[in-house]
């Protein structure tokens, strides 16, 4: 038997290798060494060549790496282009052939072993090496390409987490693009463990089409999350989870558990939402966000799962976001509401959200001036101003309205948002007036206590608005004749613009110092 130990040696004698000893060789110190030179040498028939290269694939690790794979893409790239291309052609049909194996059963404990991880690593070397075309045929290229998604799609979730393979199945779904995704959306259903995975990958190469579908996967698995059908699944599921856990909740306690059991697999799939958008999932969303008989969590978390995702041309996204905004939803949902409102173009929503500066409800005004101010510049001021409610109009104007303004106010770009206030802090109703002046509560200094002085004499009534505590016009200050003025505090009511600087403003301005000068 030769027993030629290195590559150059294998070459130079007289040695006659057959197939039997390239799959010895897989195993043996120096096979390699060995193999290398078999597909290296044109003395060698191209089937021999070949069995070479298959066998520095499937190879086992060396020290936990699989060097046979480089060694074999580097050697395959030395070989004349001629020569290389009939090694390849025979090559990539075996590497298909392996790819296209079904995939191992899964098993309850741990993966399954899957001896496909080596040809697909190789393939995606032999494609991506970029000193040499190793595959020129493009109908060959294109049918690894093809056979490498349809190994991804197979066993998607298995094959995903795999650590064992060189190179990871998002870099190489990243390399061949959009039509690597395109069977995701049928792997997205309820049984689907890695939902994030399979939608950040949709959003990130899938096309259009393609993001449909995935959007209306996640949809059909949100329905189903909220179905009661959902509920036998689970149900017997928590009470085991409780069972092995050794906890006996009670009827109530079960049924706040299984709540949130549902609500974690809704947030779920939401997360998913957001970052595939997509028709479907926007118009469910916007659905569900609108819907008074669910927590305002569950629709604050449906609103959230739409930023950005709004389709800026679409005039019913627009009025569907806003009707949720005009209405009396808890705070965190027109929070929400009014963020998804603020991503939209000013030209299309400034007038429809002054519009909402008519209504009652304060807090509700409150946000739809915040967001207005929030998409302005100082050159907008004075039209801000005027659409702030008149005096005979102003009944429900919160003092707190006022003061958020004026912080809002302050921050404005383009211009110098003093200069362009000055004007109303003495003319205007006296929604504008305090608005304007509540700069000074969040800008104001000790130092600007002699401009602001002057406005004490303002004698024009403050609106009036009584209907919740948050809503009053009144300050906290220091009792009469008090000896510790910091512990001995009561609420002022304010009855005049006068009052509101006096008692509100010009304390504030007092215990801060303005920044020493540069």
């Amino acid at each position: 038997m030769c027993l030629a130990t290195a590559g150059a040696a294998l070459v130079s004698s007289g040695c006659r290798v057959n197939e039997e000893d390239i799959h010895r060789w897989e195993s043996t110190a120096h096979g390699p060494d060995k193999l290398k030179a078999v597909l290296q040498h044109d003395k060698y028939d191209t089937t021999l060549r070949v069995e070479a290269a298959l066998s520095l694939i499937r190879m086992k690790p060396r020290a936990g790496r699989r060097v046979g794979i480089g060694i074999m893409v580097d050697t395959i790239a030395s070989v004349a282009p001629e020569a290389r291309q009939l090694i390849v052609a025979s090559l990539v049909p075996a590497i298909i052939a392996e790819l296209k194996r079904s995939p191992p059963a899964a098993q309850a404990s741990q993966a399954p072993p899957d001896g496909s991880f080596p040809y697909k690593d190789a393939a995606y070397a032999m494609l991506t090496l970029d000193r040499t075309v190793i595959i020129a045929d493009e109908g060959l290229k294109q049918s690894l390409k093809a056979a490498l998604v349809d190994w991804a799609m197979a066993d998607f979730e298995h094959r995903l987490e795999n650590r064992s393979q060189a190179y990871g199945m998002e870099q190489l779904l990243r390399y061949i693009g959009p039509t690597a995704v395109a069977g995701l959306p049928k792997l997205m259903t309820r049984d689907a463990k890695r939902l994030d995975s399979m939608a950040g990958l949709v959003s990130e190469l899938g096309d259009p089409k393609t993001k449909e579908a995935a959007a209306s996967a996640l949809v059909a698995i949100a329905q189903f999350v909220l179905s009661d059908e959902w509920k036998k699944i689970k149900e017997p599921e928590l009470k085991a989870a409780n069972a092995a856990s050794r906890l006996e909740p009670t009827e109530k306690q079960f049924a706040a558990q299984l709540t949130q059991y549902q609500e974690e697999d809704l947030f779920r799939v939401f997360g998913s939402m957001k970052k595939v958008g997509g028709r479907p999932s926007i118009d469910f969303l916007l659905n569900y966000a609108a819907k008074k008989d669910e927590s305002e969590k569950r629709r604050q978390a449906a609103l959230a799962a739409l930023e950005g995702r709004l389709d800026r041309n679409n005039p019913d996204d627009l009025k569907r976001i806003l009707q949720i905004a005009s209405t009396d939803a808890p705070d965190v949902v027109l929070d929400q509401a009014f963020r998804r409102i603020g991503e939209m173009p000013r030209d299309a929503v400034v007038e429809k959200l002054y519009g909402i500066f008519k209504t009652d409800k304060w807090k509700i005004r409150r946000a739809a001036a915040g967001t207005v101010l929030k998409m302005s510049t100082v050159k907008h001021i004075d039209e801000f101003m005027s659409k702030l409610p008149e005096d005979k109009a102003s009944r429900g104007f919160a003092m707190g309205e006022a003061l958020s303004y004026g912080g809002l106010l302050g921050e404005l770009k383009e211009g110098a948002p003093l200069d362009a206030l000055k004007t109303h802090f003495t003319t205007g109703s006296a929604a504008a007036r305090t608005s304007a002046l509540s700069y000074w509560f969040t800008y104001g200094t000790a130092a600007d206590l002699p401009t602001v002085q002057p406005f004490e004499s303002q004698s024009l009534a403050v609106p009036v608005c009584d209907t919740d505590p948050d809503c009053k016009w009144s300050c906290e200050i220091a009792k009469e004749g008090a000896k510790d003025p910091a512990k001995e505090r009561e609420n002022k009511e304010i009855k005049t613009v006068g009052d509101f600087v006096r008692y509100c403003i010009e304390p504030a301005m007092k215990e801060r110092k303005p920044e020493p000068k540069k």
